[in-house]
């Protein structure tokens, strides 16, 4: 997710074992229209308990934690029994893999390794539904619809990252881990929904900065959408869960979407921080057009970015999606918003 530190086609499915399931061979079809039941975190402990007082206590499961488990279903997968889907394909250098039985997994818990593979799973799908919802695919030019692999305990740092040339995400162990927070996966997915757009976006500090703010505002909207009830902690916080592992103050938060930072008085030169200053016109936008309309026009806008963008070219651009999209009206709602930071 980058809080320090981030890396800027179509998977197939190769022939594999796994404790007795066999993947279909490379080349053959697959029909993504298998489901499984799984148990998740929907979308954080701390958010849907509303507990700040909650602590990793290195992966134990404890009994504080019991009512925020969650058994969802799984969509899309290849009916092979594995974490493989069409959005997602999930690999782990630890423990065992998750493999389902009669088309459900066992109720993992954060102490087991394969609580995370299906963290992984479940979340870059339900983003990726979340955009088709939008209506991307449908109405609208697709967004990100390719098989992003899931790279689960690989990584021991407290830190996860997007890999473009390699088209996969790394959630990282260190503190709470990563993999056990949705707003992380999701945030680390925003990335590849960038690069799904604009292959090679964020080369210079602005587009970097719009990059890691665009992360921040997907978690947010995508969980707040899959859950279907208000959260329990303040909605604009980013992460709850897993900061709470490197913050002191209450709400723990990696970073929040409804800062005051103004461009470019606030400028620090450090694409995290800087992006707070986009994610708030972005958040202003959703404010005032309401989700639906705002989350679909940040992202058709992003289409015309350039990997290079600047803060002000970036505005524009989405000032004339929300034109295009939903008339003038919307398009000085936009403008406002961006106004209000400085960028226009």
């Amino acid at each position: 997710m980058s809080r320090r530190t981030h890396t800027w086609g179509v998977a197939v499915v190769a022939s594999l074992a796994i404790a007795g399931v066999t993947l279909p061979a490379q080349g053959a079809p697959v029909p993504f229209d298998h489901t499984a039941t799984a148990t998740v975190f929907l979308p954080n402990p701390v958010q849907t308990l509303g507990d700040e007082s909650l602590t990793d206590r290195k992966d134990a499961d404890y009994a504080a934690l019991a009512p925020a488990y969650r058994r969802v279903t799984l969509t899309d997968l290849d009916g092979s029994g594995t974490l493989t889907g069409a959005y997602a394909r999930v690999k782990s250098s630890t423990g065992q893999p998750a493999v389902s039985v009669g088309g459900a997994f066992p109720a993992f818990h954060r102490d087991a390794d394969q609580f995370e593979q299906v963290m992984g799973y479940h979340w870059v799908t339900t983003a990726q539904a979340y955009l088709q919802h939008l209506g991307f695919g449908s109405t609208l030019r697709p967004v990100n619809q390719r098989q992003i692999e899931v790279r689960v305990g690989q990584f021991g740092g407290d830190n996860s990252f997007f890999n473009e040339d390699k088209a996969n995400i790394t959630l990282g162990k260190g503190g709470v881990d990563d993999g056990e927070d949705a707003e992380v996966i999701v945030h680390e997915y925003g990335h590849s929904v960038q690069d799904g757009q604009v292959p090679g976006f964020g080369t210079n500090l602005e587009s970097g900065a719009i990059g890691e703010a665009f992360g921040d505002y997907l978690a947010v909207v995508v969980t707040s959408w899959a859950a279907g009830v208000p959260t329990k902690t303040p909605e604009a916080c980013v992460a709850d869960w897993d900061s709470v592992s490197y913050t002191s103050t209450v709400p723990h938060c990696l970073r929040r979407l409804d800062g005051a930072k103004h461009y470019p008085q606030d400028v620090r030169g450090e694409v995290h921080a800087d992006g707070e200053i986009w994610s708030r016109a972005l958040w202003d936008i959703r404010t005032a057009l309401g989700d639906t309309r705002a989350s679909t026009l940040i992202v058709e806008a992003q289409f015309a970015f350039a990997p290079d963008t600047s803060f002000r070219d970036a505005a524009t651009a989405t000032v004339a999606a929300a034109r295009r999209l939903y008339g003038a009206a919307a398009a000085n709602a936009v403008t406002r918003a961006f106004q209000a930071r400085g960028i226009l």
